[in-house]
């Protein structure tokens, strides 16, 4: 595709909320880098347009609608990357949501619930069936999106900011387990970035007060999540990398 290197040639890959944001960004680097990539989302128009888009510049990408806190949902994505591609190499896991811009004592427990489900549980049933067929591929690389958060605190974001700390302790501790697997498990931490999740006037109230004096875009965490996948990255594993514009050296 463009005569970009196809490092990821033969390599199939899953990508959890790839509708849209750093999810597609992520979605369509690896297409271009030469993976067969399953777009996972619950928006399937969203998932779709990004399959057509890869498509439609040479690369090859198929749709799987994902309820990514529901085990079966899971189970089945991947059963589905190994019945349409034959096997399973490159996990991406973005699929998230925030939670309400309330402090801790204002937010409800099902709010709670539900942001723990969707951005921890979540990942957690991602690695765990994706680490069994990677086994049976004798190798792998799966890269969690955290979030600037899981690495600091937040004020009015407690539930969001817990689920994001879970994302990187457990990524570490599947690292643990499985390092001599030749499953690399690694996580990006993005900082303020240009996707649905920012809220309306925020780029201008936040860009301002970053080290790099404005945010991100989701191309340039997807770049970070793909390199981890990559061979260049052969030796990194459980590593929490920040993509932030400085903010989380302060």
């Amino acid at each position: 595709m463009n005569g970009t290197p196809q490092w990821a040639a033969g390599r199939v890959a899953v990508v959890t909320g790839a509708g849209s944001g750093i999810g597609r960004a992520c979605a369509i680097q690896l297409a271009t880098a030469g993976a067969s990539v399953v777009v996972a989302d619950r928006d399937v128009e969203g998932g779709e347009a990004v399959v057509n888009s890869v498509i439609d510049d040479g690369g090859i990408a198929c749709f799987y609608q994902l309820e990514v806190a529901e085990d079966a949902s899971i189970s089945c994505m991947v059963a589905y990357a190994l019945d349409r591609y034959a096997g399973l190499d490159i996990a991406i896991n973005n699929a998230g949501i925030s939670s309400e811009w309330l402090p801790l004592a204002h937010q409800s427990l099902s709010s709670f619930q539900r942001v723990m489900d969707v951005n921890l549980t979540g990942v957690f049933l991602c690695m765990k069936h994706q680490i069994g067929a990677m086994l049976d591929r004798g190798g792998g690389a799966i890269v969690n999106i955290s979030s600037a958060m899981g690495l600091v605190g937040m004020p009015d974001l407690a539930p969001y900011v817990a689920s994001k700390h879970g994302v990187v302790g457990l990524a570490r501790a599947a690292m643990l387990d499985y390092a001599l697997s030749n499953i690399r498990i690694n996580t990006v931490c993005p900082g303020v970035v240009r996707t649905a999740l920012l809220p309306d006037g925020a780029e201008a109230a936040m860009a301002p007060t970053l080290p790099m004096g404005r945010i991100g875009e989701p191309d340039e965490i997807a770049a970070a999540a793909v390199w981890l996948c990559s061979d260049a990255a052969s030796y990194i594993t459980g590593v929490a990398l920040p993509v932030d514009g400085g903010h989380t050296a302060r």
